[in-house]
């Protein structure tokens, strides 16, 4: 019973040591930069272009949201004021009401007064035709958004799709002495580009799509308003 005892006191004691001398291992951990970047020369280069896409993708959003909102800015007062002076036939302060608008719709209503003496039809293209150049410069860069969100993708996949190479081919190199832990890391390196690719084109995606339609609702404003200045030269004065 003593030497049982004296076993059991002896293990205790032994115990701290042999988990003392087992050799911690210490868990490496990677930060998100870390992450992006650590996929070798190609790795970095597209996650370097995903980069640049995201920048571009921000300032064509906040430019073109902008634009949008000032288009959008019109005083309830305005086509009141505009037919009162036409009705009055003063027609230099129906233009200068225009000028101090300084919106797309105010720009195509100024076209219009300034053909005002010629056919309808001649005026009302003319309307179209400034119309035209509003909504083209309302949607500048747009293109280029709604590249990115469809463009984003594909480089992210094109990206994984490397760095699966790449790691097949350490495989391949390695034989029978391959490293699990090796081609584990190259694999979900090579996949964050394609998350990447998936945030930006998502993003991109979006925000192409609220901008189309905030610049749906300025062109639906000016065709109503265009409509409602024809409409004021078919009254009779």
């Amino acid at each position: 019973m003593k030497m049982s005892f004296l076993q059991i006191e002896m293990a205790a004691d032994a115990a701290p040591l042999t988990a003392a001398a087992e050799p911690i291992a210490a868990e490496k951990t990677l930060t998100i930069i870390d992450l992006m970047f650590s996929g070798g020369i190609g790795g970095q280069l597209i996650m370097g272009s995903m980069l640049i896409l995201s920048v571009l993708m921000v300032y064509i959003f906040v430019d073109r949201l902008s634009a949008v909102k000032r288009a959008s800015k019109l005083d309830d007062k305005f086509m009141r004021d505009i037919k009162d002076f036409i009705s009055a036939g003063n027609m230099q302060s129906a233009l200068n009401t225009c000028e101090r608008s300084d919106t797309p719709v105010a720009r195509m209503i100024a076209k219009g007064i300034k053909r005002i003496g010629k056919p309808l039809q001649d005026i009302s293209a003319s309307i179209e035709n400034q119309g035209k150049l509003e909504i083209q410069q309302l949607e500048r860069n747009l293109p280029y958004l709604a590249t990115i969100a469809g463009g984003a993708p594909m480089l992210g996949f094109l990206g994984t799709v490397i760095g699966m190479i790449l790691s097949f081919r350490e495989m391949a190199e390695a034989g029978a002495g391959v490293v699990i832990e090796v081609l584990a890391a190259g694999i979900y390196v090579a996949l964050t580009t394609t998350v990447a690719g998936l945030i930006v084109g998502i993003i991109a995606y979006f925000a192409y799509n609220y901008l189309v339609m905030r610049l749906d609702s300025v062109i639906y404003k000016m065709e109503v308003n265009a409509t409602e200045f024809l409409d004021l030269l078919h009254e009779p004065i």
